[in-house]
């Protein structure tokens, strides 16, 4: 033992500060046997070191060692408290919570009383109720304050956070009132808050402008993971669900670089969900699908029942209804249990989308009321679902009060993509074709194709339904190349149907690795055949069947197919 501390002690006594200042900090470490500040005060400055090289398992790894060799007690629980939030960055819950408890009750340094109120609440949002996480980082918030109100201030965001989540309007209204209660401070995520809590709260005209102050704000350098995740998730609530995916992406290229799990979970929930509201639903479905294992095995049980709950939305906009309703049934099972009414409204969302495209407006309407505007911003990208299925189902009086909650969001946002939908929800209700069109020109500025895809449906019917079968086909098309290109399955067998029934007969759904799957055996060998530029009476001869045969297997071929020349098989069959 003595001649391996002294080996320590050597190499440590040849390392210099430069390059090799970490290794050194551990070898003197590993050679000190009782409690010396010297030392703990390297290792500390190793652990920081840490934060941007090796990550923050090391980093807690480090502020751990240098709590063991601090020998003033109120200094050691400050490093504990260090140790511990590092730990839970990186996704150690339960690594985090025993570090916690180590750390004195009765420390008065503010960063280290915040560092241990934030590990306490991220390990009870992840596994227990959100709600409570909320009541705990207010009641320790209220404890910081007296000695540092900025760091207050960024614990009653967290508590905005857990509110949203939560879907609980008092909670957000209470750490609202407790920001604005705080000398002014110059984190700029207060705003951001103070929005979030109006948007719960269904203010949505003193929301939007707040929220929106913050994501476009034009320096957030000086935000860390945490401070640019919050941002990353006021995004969506503005409309801005381009920029909300490449700051997701950005979080989580930082959580990865730097082994920050515990953030990791929020930055693909945040990701994905942007990918859904961008149409790029196959993307996000292949993601969750990837995700929900490993963070259920990580402890944060609550992550995965969020991440169930977006799963719902993708399986059943790629026409699996089967898997959209197994994963409700888990999701709303486990929110409800868990508190977390906003992923409980986010299955709710999916199921009523769901009943939406397979004509089912009555079922999509009684399963969308049960959203309330506290689950913002699920209650707004729901609202024009509630609004089709109650003039679809013959109600269109129950369609007013989501039409005006929705109009006022998009008001307020001001992007083209809603600004589009408001005008596709105004025509529905007041049947306006000067409206329809209006929303599809809004839609070329847009950035969700899947919604002006559905803005073409309803147009497309209103003219078919008008008599104006070529208006409408060229609607009806449209949408179905889009929804059939994004792979949602059951708003393009919706468009095929519409199609139909104007006359035409609409290319059949393509599998993505045979585009010749919707074509009969007969038909395939002759459209093969076609392809290399063989002629009917070629064809004949090799297939033992008369040239009018093979005329009529390519007639029947071609609209499956979504072409109309000969010339165009070429492309398909390559």
């Amino acid at each position: 033992m003595t001649s391996r501390l002294a080996v320590h002690r050597a190499l440590a006594e040849v390392l210099d500060g430069g390059e090799h200042a970490d290794r050194r900090a551990w070898h003197l470490a590993a050679a000190t046997t009782t409690p010396d500040e010297d030392v703990a005060g390297e290792l500390e400055s190793a652990a920081e070191r840490a934060r941007t090289r090796s990550g923050y398992a090391a980093m807690a790894a480090a502020y751990e060692r240098a709590a063991e060799l601090t020998p003033d007690t109120a200094r050691r629980s400050v490093r504990l408290a260090a140790a511990a939030v590092a730990a839970s960055d990186a996704g150690q819950l339960a690594r985090a919570g025993a570090l916690a408890g180590r750390a004195s009750e009765e420390i008065r340094n503010p960063l280290a009383l915040a560092h241990l109120i934030q590990v306490r609440a991220h390990r009870e949002f992840e596994q227990g109720s959100p709600a409570t996480a909320g009541d705990l980082i207010i009641a320790g918030a209220e404890r910081v304050a007296p000695l540092d109100a900025e760091r207050a201030a960024y614990l009653l965001v967290e508590a905005m956070r857990c509110a949203w989540y939560a879907g609980d309007p008092d909670l957000a209204a209470q750490a609202a009132k407790l920001l604005r209660a705080l000398p002014e401070v110059g984190s700029p995520l207060v705003g951001g808050a103070l929005g979030l809590s109006a948007l719960a709260n269904g203010e949505l005209s003193d929301a939007v402008p707040l929220m929106r102050g913050l994501v476009l704000a034009p320096d957030l350098s000086g935000l860390q993971v945490p401070g640019l995740t919050f941002v990353a998730q006021l995004c969506a609530p503005i409309g801005r669900y381009g920029l909300a995916e490449a700051m997701a992406a950005r979080v989580e290229a930082e959580c990865r670089a730097h082994d920050m799990g515990g953030w990791l979970t929020v930055a693909v929930e945040i990701r994905t969900e942007a990918q859904m509201l961008l149409g790029r639903y196959r993307e996000a479905a292949s993601r969750l699908e990837e995700s929900i294992a490993v963070v259920g095995d990580l402890g944060q049980r609550n992550g995965a029942v969020v991440l169930a709950a977006l799963l719902t939305v993708t399986r059943g906009e790629l026409g699996d209804e089967l898997g959209c309703r197994t994963a409700a049934t888990t999701a709303l099972e486990q929110a409800r249990a868990r508190g977390l009414r906003t992923a409980e409204a986010m299955a709710l969302a999916g199921l009523g989308r769901l009943e939406l495209a397979l004509g089912r407006p009555e079922a999509s309407l009684r399963t969308l009321e049960r959203i309330s505007p506290a689950n913002a911003p699920v209650s707004v990208f729901s609202a024009p679902d509630r609004i089709e299925a109650a003039v679809r189902a013959k109600e269109p009086e129950l369609a007013g009060e989501p039409l005006a909650y929705y109009l006022d969001w998009a008001a307020g946002v001001g992007v083209p993509s809603a600004d589009a939908i408001a005008l596709r929800c105004r025509a529905l209700v007041e049947d306006d074709e000067d409206l329809y069109e209006q929303a599809v020109r809004a839609h070329e500025q847009g950035e969700q194709p899947h919604e002006q895809a559905r803005t073409r449906l309803l147009y497309g019917e209103w003219l078919r339904r008008a008599r104006r079968r070529a208006a409408a086909r060229a609607q009806l098309r449209a949408a179905l190349e889009t929804f059939d290109r994004l792979g949602m399955a059951l708003w393009a067998e919706r468009a095929r149907a519409e199609l139909r029934a104007t006359g035409d007969v609409p290319a059949a759904p393509r599998r993505p690795d045979d585009p010749l799957s919707v074509l009969t055996a007969q038909e395939r060998q002759v459209v093969r055949l076609a392809a290399t530029g063989a002629s009917n009476r070629d064809i004949a001869a090799q297939l033992y069947l008369s040239p009018r045969t093979v005329g009529y297997h390519l007639y029947k071929a071609f609209p499956k197919l979504g072409i109309s020349s000969r010339a165009e098989l070429a492309a398909i069959v390559a």
